[in-house]
């Protein structure tokens, strides 16, 4: 008897299963329609929206979504979504404008990359980083990614703007130095001026044809023989 009353308990629970099951498959809607109440009325094409939702006796009534708004899929929706603005001030302009079937496509302004992608869309952007002098640029910013700078080394000096670092001049094969180079700036180099060559050589003669001069003078004084009368004045006399 046990035996008896466990095979219809199982029974009974099989057709339990499959009446709720079937219950179900019935009442879901298919992909191209949407639940309304206890009904299942057909969506409408990308691009619009229901005005009316479908009867016994009709059909959905579809209408155009109204300018700057959109639906990109089949929909039972009472109102479109609105176009996604590309705003300048968060780095963005449209790439690809708004339609009544797809939304805005927004991409990163010139100089900027995008930091919150979606997609093909861009929903906000920053401005490249700008290398500081002592580095260079080793890969250049896109659309998608940041500026990458490196480091320049020992011998070598950038700006920020250069694509590779630059050596140092060789100051001792071009002249002497004025100042030595860093990592962010080259070394000078400079040469004796001409016009310092020229008034150093001028000053030079000067100071030799003073000197011989006054030698000169001295040595002509040494050779004089003078003498002192009474009557006050001297009278002196060059040496032969």
């Amino acid at each position: 008897m046990l035996y008896e009353h466990a095979q219809v308990w199982t029974v009974l629970s099989i057709a339990v299963t499959v009446a709720l099951n079937f219950r179900m498959c019935f009442s879901a809607c298919a992909r191209a329609e949407y639940k309304m109440g206890q009904d299942c009325c057909p969506k409408c094409a990308p691009g619009n929206r229901v005005y009316w939702d479908c009867t016994i006796d009709a059909s959905t009534t579809c209408v155009p979504c109204p300018a700057l708004t959109y639906t990109d899929e089949p929909n039972g929706l009472n109102k479109c979504f609105p176009c996604t603005v590309c705003i300048t001030g968060e780095g963005l302009r449209v790439k690809t404008a708004c339609t009544r079937s797809s939304d805005t496509v927004c991409e990163p302004l010139e100089g900027f990359y995008c930091t919150e992608p979606n997609k093909d869309n861009c929903r906000s952007a920053l401005k490249h980083s700008d290398c500081h002098p002592g580095q260079y640029i080793k890969q250049a910013g896109t659309a998608f990614t940041d500026t990458v700078c490196g480091k320049c080394t020992e011998g070598s000096f950038s700006n920020g703007s250069f694509t590779t670092c630059r050596p140092h001049s060789t100051c001792e094969t071009e002249g002497r130095v004025i100042k030595p180079g860093t990592v962010s700036s080259d070394a000078e180099c400079g040469h004796l001026s001409p016009v310092l060559i020229v008034v150093g050589t001028i000053t030079g003669g000067v100071v030799l044809f003073s000197a011989v001069g006054i030698s000169f003078i001295y040595f002509k004084l040494k050779q004089q023989k003078c003498q002192h009368p009474p009557e006050g004045k001297t009278l002196c006399l060059f040496k032969k």
